[in-house]
């Protein structure tokens, strides 16, 4: 790139990058991933007096995985930059970079919390660098002193910048004396249960449990009721120390209309600091955000304004250098806002500010590790357009979304495009491990407002397919085709309070649906059949009489399935001379006939297509195996699922008597807290699982007598198993 800009002159490189220099010495240039897809316009205005910058690292190392570490690597190698990957061998399949080492076993702690390794691995690799993504040891203030030990560049905020915001006790403190606005509650360094306990009923309930080093939503726990307050507390601090290695935590008040509003703000070495304006991240579960936008919907001017003058304010009180995001929670009525924490990282959702503000945040990063000052002044950071992002999770919506593993057996996503982003570490046949976070990636959009950028958003979620596991796919469309949200009326108890709406029985499988998945089993058995005895030197082959058999008018088809009620479709299919079918479908007492219906079947892109009465029909369909199920992706009804019973009950069965307690999930026995012959009332605690780094705790349905506990602490158990018999 050009250091200098004293010409006016403007010209194209047509491969990768299209460069416009003019006399004010604005650098424009848009990078593609391909040639149809422009990944991220940015803009840097240069002054004229600027100098020699520092050059960027020749190599560096990112300790990471999934969709951080591919998004890092992304810009890396547009700026030649070579990379260095670490994998676990849980990870020893994932995406990787120009270099890749393993560096342990599948947890955490025996590969991406292990400092010393990630340490060695730069130095063996020649990396001058190391970037952390997010989670692991992206705010850990002693893996950054290290590295400044080892002469190794931490591509993030300053030590000291860490520990004060790294506390969410100690960054209040800072707050206050900043003027920042801060929630009412406790944050001191008294720990004892009954003055925590005494504290939460003095500030008043509802009260939020937090813990101090927390994130992710991890060590957080709403208590309603001081009868609540003991167990929700033990939760926190357990679930907080094996997060963090500390189990101190902070009550606050939990207001009942609140807002999830952020700020992204950005700070060079040489003191500079400026705001890329807001983010709104209210639509969460389990304390996670699944959706969010930019900027966020019903602010005034006057209100991005303050919350943008607070949270430079907030940078610059810890002499903050890198990306970082300054999280407010705003009072939905009044719209009064209050500091909740800082993140001392690039934020999950760092995309959606890129999007609207036409940067590169991750070459930022690059540029002000490097010593180089801001690319731009916070006059010429400018909003356009609107952005949403929609974390895509392998998770059961309709079991309390808790988490899911399995492999990808099926992955088609959106194309991506100027206003279509997707951030992913998976391709199709990876797994989706118990170990880590169940995000499968993220889909970005933008719109040039926030109407636009939704009809982008709900189209995109209609081509994202996956098949293997249970996804959140379906939920987001529900949410954001919800009248609600496109209203704008979101707040952190978006999901809760529409509950009924959003979690609406699915409505009867429409007979075209089942129809396309009778005649995708005929034609697909059959092309399996004309392929054998195309394949047979053998005339007496029964590959040939079996592929007569099919054709013959004669022969009547019968498909049984099953449906998300678990009521059984019979489907008796008829092939006539002119290579239509008659399809009759039997649910109960109902019986519908659909005669001379047309279907073939497109094996390349898996589609089924048929015509019932003169109406055209493109679906793809999947078989999935190992769940003995058709998943059909309809344009209108989005996935629909249909067991084949014939096969289920081929599954391993499991007890299904009275009083047995089953995992939800696949997951670890973290806590038992009942012991056989033990007479438990319902709604008693007995037992905590963990999974995908998060605790559940399972409450008794009834009252009775813990007769056998089927697990000990510390030992898995897959999904469906037997825990506890009352």
């Amino acid at each position: 790139m050009a250091r200098y800009c004293n010409l006016s002159y403007t010209f194209t490189k047509a491969n990768n990058f299209t460069y416009s220099l003019t006399r004010n010495a604005l650098i424009s240039y848009t990078y593609f991933l391909n040639s149809n897809a422009p990944f991220i316009i940015y803009n840097r205005r240069l002054s004229s007096n600027i100098g020699v910058r520092n050059p960027l690292f020749d190599k560096i190392l990112i300790a990471n995985r999934g969709e951080i570490a591919c998004r890092v690597m992304q810009t890396a190698k547009k700026l030649g930059i070579k990379t260095v990957a670490v994998y676990s061998e849980a990870d020893r399949h994932a995406l990787h970079a120009d270099e890749a080492y393993l560096i342990g076993s599948a947890p955490s702690a025996d590969s991406y919390l292990n400092i010393n390794k990630i340490i060695s691995v730069a130095k063996l690799s020649n990396s001058q660098a190391i970037h952390p993504g997010y989670g692991f040891l992206s705010e850990n203030p002693v893996f950054a002193d290290l590295l400044a030990k080892e002469n190794i560049t931490f591509i993030g905020p300053p030590a000291s910048a860490m520990v004060s915001m790294g506390s969410k006790s100690e960054s209040k403190d800072i707050m206050i004396s900043s003027n920042v606005p801060v929630v009412p509650g406790y944050h001191g360094k008294n720990q004892n249960p009954q003055f925590l306990k005494q504290k939460a009923s003095e500030i008043g309930y509802p009260v939020l449990i937090k813990a101090i080093k927390g994130g992710g939503g991890k060590g957080m726990r709403i208590v309603n009721s001081p009868s609540e307050f003991n167990i929700q507390l033990e939760s926190s601090k357990s679930e907080s120390m094996k997060s963090f290695g500390d189990d101190q935590v902070l009550i606050e008040k939990y207001l009942l209309t609140p807002r999830h509003v952020e700020v992204q703000i950005f700070a060079d070495k040489q003191g500079n600091v400026v705001h890329l304006f807001e983010r709104d991240c209210s639509v969460q579960r389990r304390h996670q955000k699944i959706l969010e936008e930019a900027p966020a919907p019903g602010l005034d001017d006057k209100i991005r304004e303050e919350l943008g003058v607070k949270a430079v304010a907030a940078a610059k009180a810890v002499n903050y250098v890198g990306a970082g995001t300054v999280e407010f929670i705003m009072d939905n009525v009044d719209k009064k806002f209050y500091f909740m924490e800082m993140n001392t990282r690039l934020q999950v959702e760092h995309p959606v500010t890129e999007m609207v503000t036409s940067t590169d945040l991750v070459q930022w990063q690059l540029e002000v590790a490097s010593g180089n000052p801001l690319p731009v002044t916070q006059n010429q950071l400018k909003l356009e357009g609107h952005a949403l992002e929609a974390r895509i999770y392998a998770e059961n919506p309709a079991n309390d979304f808790f988490p899911d593993i399995g492999p990808l057996l099926h992955l088609r996503t959106p194309y991506p495009s100027s206003n279509v982003r997707i951030e992913t570490g998976f391709e199709q046949g990876d797994e989706i491990s118990v170990h880590y976070d169940p995000m499968i990636a993220k889909l970005i959009v933008k719109g040039k407002d926030r109407l636009e950028a939704l009809r982008i958003l709900k189209n995109a979620l209609t081509e994202y397919e996956v098949v293997g596991l249970h996804t959140n796919i379906e939920f987001l469309k529900s949410v954001v085709s919800h009248n609600a949200f496109i209203n704008g009326e979101v707040e952190t108890g978006f999901i809760t309070k529409h509950s009924d709406t959003l979690f609406a029985l699915k409505k009867e499988t429409p007979s075209h649906v089942i129809i396309q998945a009778s005649l995708f089993m005929i034609l697909s058995e059959l092309q399996n059949t004309i392929k054998e005895t195309t394949e047979s030197f053998d005339p007496f082959s029964p590959w040939v009489s079996l592929r007569h058999a099919r054709l013959n008018t004669d022969h009547v088809q019968t498909i049984i399935f099953r449906d998300h009620k678990n009521d059984d479709i019979n489907v008796k299919v008829k092939f006539n001379y002119d290579n239509s079918y008659d399809v009759t479908i039997i649910r109960g007492a109902s019986h519908l006939i659909v005669k001379r219906v047309f279907g073939s079947l497109n094996e390349v892109e898996q589609q089924i297509i048929v015509e019932v009465e003169n109406h055209r029909i493109k679906s793809r369909v999947v078989l999935d195996k190992n769940s003995y199920q058709v998943i059909i992706f309809d344009n209108e009804e989005g996935k629909m699922v249909l067991e084949i019973p014939e096969f289920t009950q081929l599954k391993t069965k499991t007890a299904d008597a009275t009083g047995f307690i089953r995992t939800p999930m696949p997951c670890k026995i973290s806590q038992v807290l009942v012991k056989p012959g033990q007479i438990v009332e319902k709604g008693t605690p007995l037992i905590v699982l963990e999974a995908m780094k998060m605790e559940h705790l399972v409450k008794s349905p009834f009252s009775g007598t813990i007769d056998k506990i089927f697990y000990h602490v510390g030992e898995f158990a897959k999904e469906n198993k037997d825990l506890i018999h009352i």
